[in-house]
């Protein structure tokens, strides 16, 4: 797969992946095909496995694995299949994008280590190698405790030794991402890791898309909000983002535990999984999930 194709992949709205689990802590198997047809039914052309919504913090190394496979013969070349891997060292993370790779996955997204000291050149030739095996995307999420110059300089050398480094998932935010999208936006497709508002943020800088939580329980709204951006009308697409997404944020981290706790909660609400997590993850208890309904109830989307 190459750059363009990639780009094309990771426009408009696109799906993260929840990994959904029976009420025992087991991966419920048959809701992620679920979500997996929803995400595709609704317009995502990517499935994107993250260690976030993913919950890979909570997996063992072979589940990562199995969840992987499940999402690659299951989406079965309906879309571009995005894996990911979580804090891993560059040796463990050569292991897991060769068993991506021969799997069938199209681009890796890696999650390396930083806590404790790394330079700008130890996390570009981090990439470099992975790159040598197959395409390649980075998470800002890397940079975290680090400074927008460190973030900046490091996707700059990692972009001038390897054209394998086809795409960047931005989870820090503006006014680093203008920056980011200014500097390499013309060198690898660039999407926003959540939320229209960031996305908004980011549009007159380089971006192609955005995760959306809608897309896989209301792709009317995501369609929406892309129809606007797509003809300009930024007035309609910042009406949308309002009323709908920053709405259900705000709403999602009133439950306790946060949001990804009613996020889940929304498995169940649309029929694609129940609504719980591994523990010692909290779950929405009844109340919760029926004052989660009323809600979506009154802001239309249910």
């Amino acid at each position: 797969m190459d750059k363009d194709e990639v780009r094309s992949n990771l426009t408009g709205p696109l799906s993260s992946i929840m990994t959904p689990f029976t009420q025992d802590g087991s991966i419920d198997e048959d809701g992620l095909r679920t979500y997996i047809d929803r995400s595709i039914e609704g317009g995502s052309r990517s499935m994107i496995l993250t260690a976030g919504d993913s919950q890979y913090f909570c997996l063992s190394d072979q589940e990562i694995a199995e969840v992987t496979r499940i999402t690659v013969d299951h989406t079965a070349g309906r879309a571009m299949v995005i894996s990911a891997d979580r804090y891993y060292g560059t040796e463990r993370a050569i292991e897991f994008a060769r068993y991506s790779k021969e799997i069938g996955v199209d681009l890796y997204m890696a999650l390396p280590p930083t806590w404790g000291g790394c330079t700008a050149e130890d996390l570009a030739q981090h990439f470099v190698e992975l790159g040598a095996i197959m395409p390649v995307m980075v998470v800002t999420a890397m940079f975290t405790g680090k400074s927008d110059a460190f973030a900046l300089e490091t996707l700059r050398i990692m972009l001038d030794r390897s054209d394998r480094v086809m795409a960047i998932k931005d989870d820090r935010g503006v006014p680093f991402a203008q920056q980011m999208g200014m500097e390499c936006h013309d060198r690898c497709a660039i999407f926003a890791g959540g939320t229209k508002l960031l996305h908004l943020g980011m549009v007159p800088f380089g971006v192609d898309g955005y995760m959306s939580m809608y897309q896989s329980f209301n792709s009317e709204i995501t369609d929406r909000y892309w129809q606007a951006v797509r003809s300009g009308d930024f007035k309609t697409a910042s009406q949308i983002c309002h009323q709908y997404d920053v709405a259900l944020l705000d709403h999602l981290t009133t439950y306790d535990g946060g949001w990804n706790v009613a996020a889940h909660g929304l498995l169940e609400v649309y029929g694609i999984a129940e609504r719980w997590k591994r523990k010692p993850y909290t779950s929405l208890d009844p109340a919760g999930m029926e004052r989660l309904r009323d809600f979506l109830k009154g802001l239309g989307v249910l």
